[in-house]
């Protein structure tokens, strides 16, 4: 009787002594964090012009971020584009950016400062060059801008780069033969509405928003860019052999293009950060730009072409460690 009320005592002991660690055990898993903590600061994020496609995908990638972010305090900062984005982040003024492809090989060409810590984390969507004209123009290819008030681009933008390459290649000197307006796409299509410029480049991706705005108040027309004259630009240097022959589809304006394609020129946008930035924080961005496509994309039209298969490649910026990670945990 006694060794049966002593085996008694002592299951009722263990039980209440399990008891008591598992509750001990579910308190700690409350008050305690596991594994590493998240990304927490402050980050900044340079975008384009206010009406942009840089600016309008920030400010929905934003909201994402600070979803699967919640300890980062993320900043946007408009900008002329590409090549003033680049300055930047390659001198600690933000810690993200988009950028084309042709602006960081010419960055790096040139040697500007910083160019050596510059990382890549996706390959994005591509911009599509788009030379516009009013309907009733007598410009049927760049080099019939000669004499004309052209819209080039601000000044650290990447179109300005490309429209310069561009007038060169059709054998027109930017300075001399046309009268270069400095002005971005905020401000380009009501220009040309009212006249007081004759055409402008542009180079964004598809549809620009803008331009399609345009489109249904003013009867405009997009100049082909051919094979011939994309040609001519690959052969004046080693940045320029990330332009491509591109076509853009028949429906993209439909008021404007009659139902027909037109040739144009497309270049690859890169997400750029540097390799001063904490990889957890580059993980997490990443893995935000890849898993918020779809919804971004309902919005802003571009964002739908993000590619995981492809979104590794950022020549000519090496994979910063970071996106690395990221790619490598979703490897199929």
């Amino acid at each position: 009787m006694f060794t049966n009320l002593l085996r008694t005592g002592r299951r009722r002991a263990l039980t209440v002594s399990a008891a008591v660690l598992a509750a001990l055990g579910l308190m700690l898993w409350w008050l305690l964090p596991l594994g590493e903590p998240g990304p927490r600061g402050t980050m900044t994020f340079s975008t384009g012009v206010q009406s942009g496609v840089y600016q309008r995908y920030g400010a929905l990638l934003q909201v994402a971020l600070a979803k699967d972010l919640p300890e980062v305090d993320i900043a946007l900062r408009t900008s002329e584009g590409s090549q003033e984005n680049l300055a930047r982040v390659a001198s600690g003024e933000a810690d993200f950016t988009i950028a084309t492809a042709d602006a960081v090989a010419k960055y790096q060409q040139d040697g500007k400062p910083g160019a050596d810590r510059l990382r890549g984390c996706a390959r994005l969507y591509d911009d599509y060059v788009q030379l516009v004209v009013p309907a009733g123009s007598q410009v049927r290819k760049v080099a019939d801008l000669r004499g004309l008030k052209v819209g080039v681009g601000q000044p650290g933008s990447g179109v300005r780069l490309i429209a310069e390459r561009l007038l060169a290649a059709a054998g027109l000197d930017p300075v001399k033969d046309v009268t270069a307006a400095p002005n971005g796409i905020d401000t380009v299509p009501q220009l040309l509405a009212n006249g007081t410029i004759d055409a402008f480049f542009w180079s964004g991706g598809l549809p620009t928003t803008a331009v399609e705005s345009l489109s249904e108040r003013f009867r405009i027309r997009l100049v082909p860019l051919g094979r011939e004259l994309i040609s001519k630009v690959h052969s004046t240097g080693n940045p320029t052999t990330y332009y491509r022959f591109a076509v853009m589809p028949p429906d993209l304006y439909p008021l404007t293009q009659s139902g027909l394609p037109v040739d144009s020129m497309a270049v690859a946008n890169l997400l750029v950060t540097t390799d001063r930035i904490d990889p957890a924080l580059v993980e997490g961005f990443t893995r935000t730009v890849i898993k918020s496509r779809d919804r971004i994309g309902n919005t802003v039209h571009p964002a739908q072409l993000v590619d995981l298969r492809t979104a590794i490649y950022t020549d000519p910026l090496p994979l910063h460690e970071g996106s690395r990670r990221y790619y490598r945990s979703v490897k199929p």
